[in-house]
């Protein structure tokens, strides 16, 4: 069924989105996503990061170790920002559009 709403044109599959942490930051910083995809963080540093909801609907990627990853499903259409509790310095933001 989602392939028939797909090629009307009236949706879209959800799609997987990655960001790589590294350098003390995440690449990319700004990521447009729609609802129901999911977002992927893969920590490529040594220290460990999380990715966690700064403000509105909260969540958070728990600790990531080197080589570890962390997902998202984004809902709510709007800006999420998030960042590191670990290292508040690193900042990121995901906005979600309508599927």
């Amino acid at each position: 069924m989602v392939w028939l709403l797909v090629l009307l044109g009236l949706g879209r599959a959800p799609t997987t989105h990655t960001v790589e942490i590294r350098g003390m930051e995440f690449h990319p910083a700004v990521l447009t996503v729609a609802a129901g995809d999911t977002v992927v963080w893969v920590n490529r540093d040594i220290v460990p990061h999380t990715a966690t909801a700064t403000g509105g609907t909260k969540w958070d990627t728990g600790q990531l170790t080197q080589g570890q990853a962390g997902r998202y499903i984004a809902h709510a259409r709007g800006t999420a920002r998030y960042a590191c509790t670990l290292h508040p310095t690193m900042h990121g933001k995901l906005i979600i559009t309508n599927n």
